[in-house]
């Protein structure tokens, strides 16, 4: 890169602390760094335009789980783990919104739903379970998290009843990272668009940082790619494609809320008089394990059906856009924060669960170097 001493001086001397990646989790522990080290040099650097991975990518639900995902979590976990996972999500969902604000973030508490299809024995598993769940985190809600409504939004193709959560939400993604970009940039951190970090090797008290643009040295290295992380340290995350789409304005849309669907692995809401729509992962979990941003036929299909039939039976729609977004997941839930090497710390596999996790992961990988 043809770069003028004024512009190395500026941006790449006596850098005390880089980040690698500039959603959730990159720009929540430049801000605590900087709440921390005020007179701290901190640098992002983001491989994309935008925030690349899932953070402006996501469907902005501000949950934590739906209760069939939760009895499934439970196959691998135990029960301290998931109540402890549960509350992780709760204090980051709380973390967001203090950051920011609910105005900023456009959070409205329009409550979570699961439906169940007609022919799924699912619901009856979860019926049967409610109450135990519902005891389990009672001390995170001091409520009863659970509880049945009936089909009121007039879905096709379901069971006559949902489960209902009354803690859950939506928050508009985009102003979420135009209010937290904006919110770092004003403590004095610098990020830098469409740099690649390539590679990275330790010296004795520095981290020196190749890119596909230049290469400098910094004090401290904190990755916090998520789904692209095993493409700069081998810790056990991967890469999880999600599929999205999202339909023209529907006039008199009368749909509200943060929906989920076959353990969450569907989920949409109502958006701008609109139906966003995701998931479908399951259908193929080997090949949506790419960090390619791109969609699949038979995936966007199975979106389409589950429009027609379930979600809008009697309304006509069209799409106007479909995308793709990149999340970081494992064998199981728990996130990886820890330090790599005594310059390098890495915060990543956040499960599907960035919004509601994102900001405290950020926090705690910045307190690693306290």
């Amino acid at each position: 890169m043809n770069l003028s001493y004024w512009e190395i001086k500026s941006w790449f001397t006596n850098i005390d602390y880089t980040i690698v990646g500039s959603g959730i989790v990159g720009l929540s522990c430049a801000l605590h760094l900087k709440e921390q080290y005020p007179k701290s040099n901190v640098l992002v650097l983001e491989r994309g335009m935008l925030p690349q991975g899932a953070s402006t990518k996501n469907a902005g639900f501000a949950c934590f789980g739906s209760l069939s995902e939760i009895l499934d979590d439970l196959q691998s976990h135990s029960e301290e783990e998931i109540f402890n996972l549960v509350k992780k999500r709760v204090n980051g969902l709380k973390l967001l919104r203090d950051t920011l604000g609910n105005q900023a973030i456009n959070y409205q508490n329009s409550g979570g739903y699961e439906l169940f299809f007609n022919n799924d024995k699912l619901f009856e598993v979860c019926l049967s379970k409610q109450e135990y769940i519902n005891n389990l985190l009672h001390p995170i809600f001091k409520k009863e998290v659970f509880r049945i409504k009936p089909n009121s939004f007039r879905f096709g193709n379901i069971k006559e009843q949902y489960i209902f959560n009354a803690f859950e939400g939506q928050i508009d993604t985009g102003k979420m990272m135009q209010a937290l970009l904006k919110k770092v940039q004003s403590k004095g951190v610098k990020i830098l668009n469409n740099i690649v970090v390539e590679s990275f090797s330790e010296e004795s008290n520095l981290v020196k940082i190749k890119t596909n643009s230049i290469e400098f040295s910094t004090s401290k290295l904190f990755i916090a790619t998520n789904g692209f992380a095993s493409q700069l340290i081998t810790e056990d995350v991967k890469p999880a494609r999600a599929q999205v789409l999202i339909t023209k304005p529907i006039k008199n849309l009368h749909i509200k809320g943060a929906f989920h669907l076959d353990k969450g692995f569907y989920y949409f809401r109502n958006i701008d008089d609109r139906i966003l729509l995701g998931g479908g992962r399951n259908l193929d979990f080997k090949r949506e394990e790419t960090t390619e941003f791109s969609q699949t036929e038979f995936i966007q299909n199975k979106l389409e059906s589950i429009l027609k039939t379930v979600i809008l039976p009697q309304t006509s729609f069209e799409i106007e856009q479909r995308w793709s977004g990149i999340m970081g997941v494992g064998k199981q839930k728990n996130t990886i924060v820890k330090p790599l090497s005594n310059h390098v710390y890495c915060g990543v596999k956040l499960g599907g669960m960035g919004i509601a996790i994102g900001s405290l992961i950020g926090k705690e990988l910045a307190e690693l170097i306290v």
